[in-house]
């Protein structure tokens, strides 16, 4: 869902935060810590930033909303011709920004992150690629979560290019691992909408690295993609330099690579959506 290295807004982020600890120091106990950081991360992947593909078609939008992290992600595929030139991305990603904003009047593109078929990021929505953008791209689990989508139609039959499966893949273990999530483990996430699969305020246990299909009635990602899903979970989770075990796992890993089992389920809560996409 824009950073080359650190951006200019996340850099100064930084140095408000830097400001803000020295600051503060004085004021903590003696022997305080902050917090531990997650045991498992994965380095940001290279990301296209929106201006690649925007070309100066931004239409005025309000702010961007944040969520405090980000605990699963559903991917999407975004129902497209798949025999694209990979050159012809940003303007394919452009029609899709101009479909849902003006054709269905949304606020913005509604994925976090688009995925080509060679396997370049493109950033989606708003907000900073490095922070927990609220998207609007699952209805009812827009919060905490962020959107993939796969650039194409992967319904039953297609081919799921091994280069996106990757990028895939490398995003979810980077914003996963902010968190600490294990991307084969599962969350409870609470439905803020009842158009999902789930009644509002239901609480629904979901993959941490899910499918659009397992919270809300569509058959997006494609039954293509969705099958690959055991794979992208875990290569992300080898991205994130989690111990393997005796599950053997075929295709977007290197042959013979070998995951653990997910982990207990983490407790999951969410607000009600802004545009109750």
């Amino acid at each position: 869902m824009t950073l080359g290295c650190l951006p200019g807004a996340a850099a100064a982020a930084a140095l408000v935060l830097c400001a803000y600890g020295v600051e503060n120091a004085a004021g903590r106990p003696a022997g305080a810590t902050g917090p531990t950081p997650p045991a498992f991360t994965a380095p940001r992947p290279p990301i296209q930033p929106r201006s690649v593909w925007l070309a100066g078609a931004e239409r005025e939008q309000p702010p961007a909303r944040y969520d405090d992290k980000v605990v699963a992600v559903f991917i999407h595929h975004t129902d497209s011709p798949n025999g694209y030139d990979c050159a012809d991305a940003p303007r394919i990603i452009r029609s899709l920004y101009e479909g849902q904003t003006v054709g269905r009047d949304w606020d913005d593109l509604g994925y976090n992150f688009v995925v080509d078929r060679c396997g370049t990021i493109y950033e989606g929505r708003a907000g900073g690629t490095d922070r927990p953008v609220t998207g609007a791209h699952t209805q009812g689990f827009n919060h905490r979560t962020t959107g993939i989508a796969a650039l194409g139609t992967f319904t039953a039959g297609a081919e799921v290019p091994e280069e996106m499966l990757r990028s895939i893949a490398a995003v979810a273990a980077w914003k996963l691992g902010t968190s600490g999530t294990d991307p084969r483990g599962e969350v409870r996430l609470v439905s803020s909408n009842g158009g999902s699969r789930y009644a509002a305020g239901a609480t629904a246990t979901l993959p941490a690295l899910a499918g659009h299909s397992d919270g809300y009635m569509t058959d997006c990602p494609g039954a293509a993609l969705h099958a690959r899903l055991p794979e992208v979970r875990a290569l992300a989770a080898r991205f994130q330099g989690r111990p393997a075990t005796t599950q053997a796992v075929h295709g977007a890993g290197r042959a013979g690579d070998r995951y653990a089992v997910p982990p207990s389920p983490a407790d999951v809560t969410a607000a009600e959506p802004r545009w109750g996409r």
